[in-house]
């Protein structure tokens, strides 16, 4: 037993001393790897991060160049996929270092620049943002600490939400415009989403700009009623620092939601009347300027109904209403045309289908049928006349 034991150590010692030796000689051909070479990126996997779709046949791509350690946003064909040009690069931008976010305006003449993110939650975060003129190439600070800057779309201003009120700057005076005042953690939050419709509803932005830029509608979550829960987070000290926020479990109290309707002109806000609901999962503007579009569903979530809502009158009227014995699902999926007449998926013929309704709600056409799955709608295309899905 002795003997077999020592046996297997010589070999154990001479085998390690030939891959050390076999380590330490270059082979020919190949490339020596280095501490610096695993920690600076060199080996790792390269992805092709926030493409976005741009107006015409072309998409953008926020790019890092681990030499110069720049951030740009470069334009690229869809036809040919080669770089058509670069819109920014943090080399060129005085201001700040880099930036890990864009988003353009509607004409894609300017881009909301973001940095310094702080995450709350799953899919929200707060942060730095800049506005960025792409004809003048200059930079303007929006602000810091908040959330989901979005342009008007006259491009003359920047909505966007903070410590749980909405604020609109003027980009052209630098002036902001408080619009709400009495948010407060755990009790109200304007325009950004609650933990649970963040997590169940999947969106966090919960305001919206009208297309003529008259009105921001945007939801008010009332939550001092909610339960309260408390979490530990251990993180670098040497104690765990406590969050608490609100958390309904099953059964228990939900926010309260309303919808709020905002005049520029006036700066004055009207709470808009929905009837009976538990939940406002989408809020979204038509074509036709002043009518946003709302959906409602009740607590079992089985009853949806979409609102036509007058901005100018603040009145509402039942544009559709669906019902369902278990669920129904909520989707992004709902599209105006250019008549107003809109797309809308639904289950109720037993599977998910595509269906086309006029602005009155009156049904057009069941574009889809069968015993078969839409699982993904993802647009119309105005000149063929046909929808994209899958």
């Amino acid at each position: 037993m002795r003997k077999g034991i020592f046996l297997a150590t010589i070999l154990f010692l001479v085998t390690c001393n030939y891959f050390s030796q076999t380590a330490s000689k270059k082979i020919p051909g190949t490339q020596e790897i280095t501490l610096s070479n695993i920690w600076n990126g060199t080996f790792s996997t390269e992805r092709m991060n926030s493409l976005s779709s741009m107006n015409g046949e072309f998409y953008s791509v926020l790019n890092f160049d681990r030499v110069t350690e720049a951030v740009t946003v470069d334009k690229y064909s869809y036809k040919t996929l080669e770089k058509i040009e670069t819109i920014v690069s943090s080399a060129n931008l005085k201001e700040i270092k880099n930036f890990a976010s864009y988003s353009f305006n509607a004409d894609e003449t300017k881009l909301i620049l973001g940095t310094n993110f702080e995450k709350i939650y799953r899919r929200s975060f707060k942060g730095a943002f800049y506005a960025y003129d792409i004809a003048s190439k200059t930079l303007s600070f929006i602000g810091e600490g908040i959330q989901e800057p979005v342009f008007s779309p006259d491009n003359t201003k920047v909505a966007y939400a903070k410590d749980n009120n909405i604020y609109i700057k003027d980009l052209a005076s630098n002036q902001v415009t408080q619009v709400t005042y009495d948010g407060k953690k755990n009790r109200i939050i304007n325009g950004i989403t609650d933990w649970v419709y963040e997590e169940e509803f999947g969106f966090v932005s919960a305001f919206e700009w009208s297309k003529n830029s008259n009105y921001l509608a945007y939801l008010r979550f009332n939550e001092t009623n909610v339960p309260t829960f408390s979490m530990d987070l251990v993180g670098t000290d040497k104690y765990p620092t406590q969050q608490v926020f609100k958390y309904p479990k099953a059964g228990e109290k939900n926010a309260e939601v309303t919808l709020q309707m905002y005049t520029i002109g006036s700066k004055k806000t009207q709470k808009i009347a929905l009837g009976d609901y538990e939940y406002i999962p989408r809020i979204k503007w038509s074509n036709e300027a002043n009518t946003l579009v709302v959906t409602t569903l009740n607590r079992h979530q089985n009853n949806l109904k979409l609102h036509k809502v007058n901005a100018v009158t603040n009145r509402t009227k039942i544009l559709l209403e669906e019902t369902d014995k278990a669920y129904i699902d909520i989707t992004d999926n709902l599209t105006f045309l250019n008549d107003n007449s809109f797309i809308w998926t639904s289950e109720k013929d037993g599977f998910n289908h595509i269906y086309h309704y006029t602005f009155n709600g009156k049904l057009i056409n069941q574009i889809t049928k069968g015993n078969w799955e839409v699982t993904n709608y993802y647009g119309y295309n105005k000149n063929k006349k046909t929808s994209i899905k899958f």
